[in-house]
């Protein structure tokens, strides 16, 4: 059964077939965290043969309904409205990953650590995206998001003076673009330099406000942050960071582009971390149908993780970090994926559990510790 946000759209808005044949796929790609057309056919739990499974699979992966805007939006939408209130503020990252010939251009909220995809778009070229694209899919999100406070963040191919203009421009909007170290800012009255000559080191870091960007298409209002990470532990970082953006303080803006690295995290468990997307050859449309259920099955597992630690019951399904200065050991994405492994295990393999439990007897108060966390993990997913 999926979570009910899910179901009350899901089901209004699939015919029967469909919604059971999502169902089914979703819990294959959950289990087996696996994406290619065979794999799934050879787990798929209907009794015909292979060959037909493999092609009724093909027709449900080409279904016109099968959409983010169809699919996606409106269950993203009323969990925003769920868990946020007016005025908060939301922080999205817009970046893009490739392998081969695809090339996926994504708009994802950060929270917790990791992204939640909002939107997406398959790109018919490798390479970077420009402007155009870049505000076609911005324009697509930042309308849903007109209640909060919304910070985009965009790593060095989304640092076109273009799209910082554009949303200096948007109400609500704010930004954080790292940008080249080959720029141009005025620093003084027709007194130009490029970032990578303001003379940062290790340890340093610059703060400019309303200055003027770029020689030619420049424009005045934005601020420029310049960090260069100090030495820690005998690493050191290979240069700084030059960030645009209409954000009133150094710090402020530094801790903002730093959560633009949790959409990385999230494209690492799209694929060789979680559900292996890289290996499907699917193409087109097909793959489009494969990555809304991954994001159905990412976004459950990511949601019932997190739902799982505030019940305290992450140490049942993974290492825990032993203290506030450890850097945690899991993500909420790993402890839902995993949580549900636990649980699944446990009941397939209750019998022998039991026995093996009666012949510890006094262990007993701990195994109805552990049994009663099993429910309320499975409450929770």
């Amino acid at each position: 059964m999926l979570p009910e946000i899910y179901n009350n759209h899901l089901t209004t808005y699939l015919k029967k077939s469909e919604y059971l044949i999502l169902l089914i796929v979703i819990e294959l790609i959950q289990v087996y965290r696996k994406i290619r057309l065979e794999e799934l056919a050879n787990r798929l739990p209907v009794p015909i043969l292979f060959e037909s499974r493999r092609k009724k699979l093909k027709r449900f992966f080409e279904m016109p309904c099968l959409t983010i805007e169809g699919i996606w939006i409106p269950i993203i939408k009323q969990w925003l409205e769920q868990s946020f209130n007016p005025g908060e503020v939301l922080h999205i990252a817009i970046d893009r990953t490739q392998w081969g010939l695809i090339n996926i251009l994504m708009v994802s909220l950060i929270i917790d650590n990791r992204g939640i995809p909002l939107y997406f778009e398959l790109l018919d070229h490798t390479g970077n995206s420009n402007f155009d694209t870049q505000k076609s899919i911005l324009s697509r999100v930042l309308p849903w998001l007109k209640e909060y406070k919304t910070v985009v963040l965009g790593d060095r191919e989304f640092c076109s003076v273009e799209l910082a203009k554009w949303l200096h421009g948007q109400k609500q909007v704010y930004y954080a673009l790292r940008l080249k170290k080959s720029n141009y800012i005025e620093v003084e009255k027709e007194m130009w330099t490029r970032l990578k000559d303001l003379g940062l080191s290790p340890g340093m870091s610059l703060f400019y406000q309303g200055i003027k960007i770029t020689k030619t298409r420049g424009f005045i209002g934005s601020n420029i942050v310049a960090k260069w990470k100090r030495k820690y532990r005998g690493v050191e970082t290979k240069e700084a960071w030059f960030i645009i953006t209409n954000l009133t303080s150094l710090d402020e803006t530094i801790d903002a582009y730093k959560k633009r690295f949790c959409i990385e995290e999230m494209f690492r468990d799209f694929k060789k971390g979680g559900y292996d997307l890289e290996r499907t050859k699917l193409t087109g449309h097909r793959l489009t149908s494969a990555i809304i259920l991954i994001t159905l099955a990412y976004s459950m597992a990511t949601f019932s993780g997190k739902i799982i630690k505030d019940k305290g019951l992450a140490k049942y399904v993974g290492r825990v970090r032993k203290n506030k200065k450890m850097q945690r050991r899991h993500s909420n994405f790993y402890i839902g994926l995993h949580g549900k492994d636990w649980v699944d295990s446990c009941d397939l393999l209750d019998v022998e559990s039991q026995a093996l439990m009666q012949l510890s007897p006094g262990k007993a108060s701990y195994y109805r510790q552990g049994r009663r966390a099993i429910s309320l993990i499975k409450s929770s997913l």
